[in-house]
C-alpha cells in the first residue's frame, strides 16, 4: 500500500433506504456508517471523515493519504453501504439498497450504483473546503454553479480584479452517454463552454484546474463532480442521480461567498418526482433537506469545513444564512407554478429525457393501439 503525503478527499454517497418512502435517512443508518468509518480511522486508514445525509441519501464524506480510485478506500464505502442496507432492511425502510447495483465489490465503486466526487491535492496554509450534496437532481445539476463560480465574473468579481484568477480555469467536461471528456480554458473558449454545459442531461463538468503559472498546482483538481447516472448502469430508472461536489476556496481560487453566490438563484434542474419533472433548485440547511412535497422540490445543501492535516474542521451548515431566505421563497413560488403544469412539458421532462424513467412502460402497452393516421 503507497501512502501518499498529498491529502485525499472522497465524497461518496448511496441511496441505501428512505425514512419514509423518498424524503430521510433513518439515524440507525447514520449511526451504523459511522461505526465503519470509526473503525477504519482507528486502524490509520482514514485520517478523518464525516457521515451527513441530504435527502435519502448517506453521505460518506472521508480524508486519506491513498488517493483518488483506490480499491481500499472504496471497499470501506461499499462495506458501509452494505451494513447501512443491512440495517435499512431490519427496519422495512423504502427502497433499501436500491443504489447497490451490484452483488459483490471488484474494487472501485464507480459503475456500481454510488456517485462519487474525488481530488487529491497539496493541502494549503489555509485550505476551506465546501462539500455539496443534492437530493432530487441529476450531475448537470451543478453545470451552472460550478460555471459561475470559475468563469462569471457577474458572480465573481475576483476574476475580474484578483489577479491569481483573472487568467481562468480548465475545465474538464464529460459527455455521459457516450463516454468521453474534453478539456476547455476560460475565458478563451467560454462561449464554447456553454454550448456544452448548456445541454446538462448530456454535458456535465467533471472538474476544475487552474492553469499553469499560477498560486495552485495546475494538475491539482479544485472542484469535482459526480457525474454517475444511475439508469446507465441498472438499464431502467431505480432513483435520481442525486449528485455531490466538493470545492476548494479562497487564496487562488473563489473566495467562500463567490463558491455560494450561484446558489442564490433557485435554478430549474431535472429530477424531482421519479426523476421525471423540472423544478427549482432549493438551497437550504442541513434540517430542512428532507423534500417531502411531491417528493421535492430538489434540495442542496453546503457543509463547509478547513482542512487541518487531513482533518475535517466543520461542519458549518452554510445555506442556513438568513441571506437565503429570499432565495427559498421564490423557489417556493417557482414550486407552486411548475406543479400548476401537472404531467405537461416543460414541468414534466421531454420524451428524449422520459426514456429511462417509467414512462416506457407505459408506451408499451399503448404501442400496438396505434395506427396509420391519413
Amino acid at each position: 500500500m503507497l501512502i501518499m503525503s498529498k491529502v485525499t478527499v472522497s465524497l461518496i454517497k448511496a441511496d441505501v433506504g428512505g425514512w419514509p418512502g423518498h424524503s430521510s435517512v433513518h439515524p440507525a443508518l447514520i449511526e451504523k456508517a459511522e461505526e465503519v468509518l470509526s473503525e477504519a480511522k482507528s486502524v490509520g486508514t482514514l485520517i478523518d471523515f464525516k457521515v451527513m445525509a441530504c435527502g435519502d441519501d448517506l453521505e460518506l464524506l472521508m480524508t486519506h493519504r491513498l488517493g483518488t480510485d483506490e480499491a481500499e478506500i472504496h471497499a470501506i464505502a461499499w462495506e458501509t453501504f452494505e451494513k447501512a442496507t443491512a440495517e435499512a432492511k431490519s427496519l422495512k425502510l423504502y427502497g433499501a439498497g436500491q443504489d447497490l447495483l451490484c452483488d459483490a465489490f471488484s474494487g472501485n465503486v464507480r459503475g456500481m450504483g454510488p456517485g462519487v466526487a474525488e481530488m487529491q491535492f497539496t493541502e494549503r496554509g489555509a485550505e476551506p473546503l465546501v462539500a455539496f450534496m443534492m437530493d432530487k437532481t441529476e450531475p448537470g445539476a451543478f453545470n451552472l454553479p460550478i460555471f459561475r463560480m470559475f468563469a462569471d465574473p457577474f458572480n465573481t468579481a475576483g476574476l475580474v480584479i484578483d489577479p491569481s484568477l483573472h487568467h481562468g480555469f480548465v475545465f474538464e467536461i464529460w459527455d455521459i452517454i457516450d463516454h468521453k471528456r474534453v478539456f476547455m480554458s476560460s475565458p478563451e473558449e467560454m462561449y464554447d463552454i456553454l454550448a456544452l454545459i448548456g445541454a446538462k442531461s448530456r454535458y456535465v463538468i467533471k472538474r476544475v484546474y487552474p492553469k499553469p503559472g499560477g498560486k495552485l498546482p495546475s494538475e491539482e483538481p479544485v472542484a469535482v463532480v459526480s457525474t454517475e447516472k444511475l439508469y446507465q448502469t441498472a438499464g431502467t430508472y431505480v432513483g435520481k442521480d442525486d449528485p455531490v461536489a466538493l470545492v476548494r476556496a479562497q487564496s487562488g481560487l473563489p473566495a467562500l461567498g463567490e463558491v455560494l453566490e450561484p446558489f442564490a438563484l433557485g435554478h430549474l434542474v431535472s429530477g424531482w418526482m421519479r426523476g421525471s419533472h423540472n423544478g427549482p433548485l432549493m438551497p437550504c440547511a442541513f434540517e430542512d433537506a428532507h423534500p417531502t412535497r411531491f417528493d421535492g422540490p430538489p434540495r442542496v445543501i453546503a457543509a463547509g469545513f478547513q482542512l487541518c492535516n487531513g482533518l475535517l474542521i466543520g461542519p458549518v451548515d452554510l445555506f442556513s444564512d438568513v441571506a437565503f431566505d429570499l432565495t427559498r421563497m421564490r423557489v417556493l413560488e417557482i414550486t407552486d407554478y411548475m406543479r400548476a403544469h401537472g404531467p405537461f412539458e416543460p414541468h414534466r421532462l421531454p420524451l428524449e429525457e422520459m426514456e429511462y424513467t417509467t414512462l416506457p412502460h407505459v408506451m408499451k402497452r399503448l404501442a400496438e393501439r396505434f395506427e396509420p393516421a391519413e
